[in-house]
């Protein structure tokens, strides 16, 4: 019973983002356009998710314990009314969009037989690769380190008490006479250790296997998100397919998944669902993409503190993206300010999220390039990026990809100020804190090097037309 439970609770901000997408959407974007479904079945996840740990503040807030009752009953009851609007206000055409949108998502494109191959082999390694992730996540305990130290610690607090109470690093703990709980990071945001305490009001118990529930789905999530939103962005089927198949094949993020535990995955996938939602926006403007960006970047602020930087990574994309004759030198000249005045707040020796801001630029280069290009953390990825980035060179500076390069620029300069200008460059030479700052943007550069190459292949085609055949 309570694994029926389990299942059920789990599916249940999912459902809810789902519904609460499908309210949301504008009725110019039909649910059968290619990708449509796969793009609410992911981003549903991801706003459903956040708006369950939102709920969970606000009762901790108002001094209401977490109970089952306390925090599903009114999910069920918001998605129970969305379900009534969107039914209401399609007068049924809703529901016949979505039986049209089911089967064309599950048509096979069409192309040659050895492609439609290629295909299902695609799909059946991307089905396995994800049951066997479920398996060792729903069967593996909490693993040590950061998930202990930092994640787990809040959650069982939180779950136990029924509420949310602070944290505090070790002097507060000790003035705070009990009044105050001790963690390695207590300034870390509640949202990944609120979805462990949901699955552990789930079960009825504490659980330090079940509770990890979230990362799988996280990684479910992400891959249905960047299919459907590479779909959407007009990649071809099995293009789309490959990115995705690339992004769920990521070894690091393969062991955040199989390791659940950590906040960086999350934080990855969070990212990279904000930064297809506003390509999205940039296609067709619709305010609803918007808010639906909105929403998506405070989470990223909520889950991991770099979650901040990698939000504001979108503000010179938007520039771009709004002002296409002006906005490259504008971002560009930002650029150069953020990094002057950020080499003079580093003679201060500012500390910025417990990272030290230092002149001292000495990075291990030769251990940087070694673990991105040499070692199995990413496989080929940053071959790729650069391949593509190559090939696509032309289209990187149109309005189509503008906003995109713009973001991955300001992702990527983030990445070398971090590692070069901080105390984080003495933990390039460890391969961890480097690998898995890199985890963030990882997914986004999968993305950038498929539409990079799918603009390189529509302009080859266009310069060198197939000739007509009998």
């Amino acid at each position: 019973m309570s694994s029926l439970l389990l299942i059920a609770g789990l599916a249940l901000p999912w459902l809810l983002g789902i519904l609460v997408l499908l309210a949301w959407r504008s009725a110019q974007r039909p649910l059968a356009a290619p990708g449509e479904v796969a793009w609410m079945a992911g981003a549903g996840y991801f706003t459903g998710a956040f708006l369950l740990t939102l709920w969970m503040r606000l009762l901790s807030l108002v001094g209401v314990k977490f109970s089952l009752l306390a925090v599903g009953g009114p999910l069920v009851a918001a998605a129970l009314m969305l379900g009534v609007f969107i039914a209401r206000r399609g007068a049924g055409a809703t529901t016949r969009d979505l039986r049209a949108a089911l089967r064309g998502a599950f048509t096979v494109p069409d192309c040659s037989a050895p492609l439609r191959m290629v295909w299902w082999l695609l799909l059946a390694w991307l089905a396995v690769r994800l049951a066997l992730l479920g398996v060792e996540v729903f069967t593996r305990p909490l693993y040590p380190w950061d998930a202990w130290m930092q994640w787990a610690t809040k959650a069982r607090v939180w779950y136990e008490l029924g509420t949310i109470v602070p944290f505090a690093r070790i002097n507060e703990w000790l003035a705070a006479n009990g009044t105050a709980w001790f963690d390695a990071s207590p300034e870390y945001p509640p949202t990944m250790p609120l979805l462990q305490v949901w699955s552990c009001l789930l079960l009825g118990r504490w659980d330090d296997t079940l509770m990890n529930g979230a990362w799988w789905q996280i990684a479910v999530a992400l891959a249905l998100t960047v299919y459907g939103g590479l779909r959407t962005l007009g990649v071809a089927a099995l293009a789309a397919l490959v990115g995705t198949v690339l992004v769920a094949s990521l070894p690091l993020a393969n062991v955040h998944v199989a390791l659940a535990g950590y906040a960086d995955l999350p934080l990855a996938a969070w990212y990279t669902a904000a930064a297809l939602a506003f390509l999205r926006w940039n296609r067709q403007r619709d305010w609803r993409e918007a808010v639906l960006v909105l929403l998506l970047l405070v989470a990223c602020t909520q889950i991991k503190n770099p979650g901040y930087f990698w939000a504001l990574t979108l503000v010179p994309a938007a520039l771009v993206a709004m002002l296409p004759h002006l906005g490259l030198r504008i971002a560009a000249a930002g650029f150069a300010a953020a990094f002057i005045a950020l080499i003079a707040l580093a003679q201060f020796r500012l500390t910025i999220f417990n990272y030290q801001l230092k002149l001292d630029f000495d990075p291990a280069w030769g251990d940087l390039i070694q673990s991105y290009f040499l070692l199995g953390n990413w496989h080929l990825l940053w071959f790729g990026v650069i391949a593509a980035a190559a090939l696509a060179w032309r289209a990187l500076l149109q309005p189509a990809l503008a906003p995109l390069m713009t973001m991955v620029a300001a992702g990527l300069l983030f990445l070398f100020f971090v590692f070069a200008f901080t105390n984080a460059s003495a933990f390039i030479t460890d391969q961890t804190t480097v690998n898995r700052a890199t985890l963030h943007l990882a997914p986004l550069m999968v993305v950038f090097m498929v539409l990079a190459w799918s603009a390189f292949a529509q302009r080859w085609r266009g310069t060198h037309p197939v000739p007509a055949t009998a």
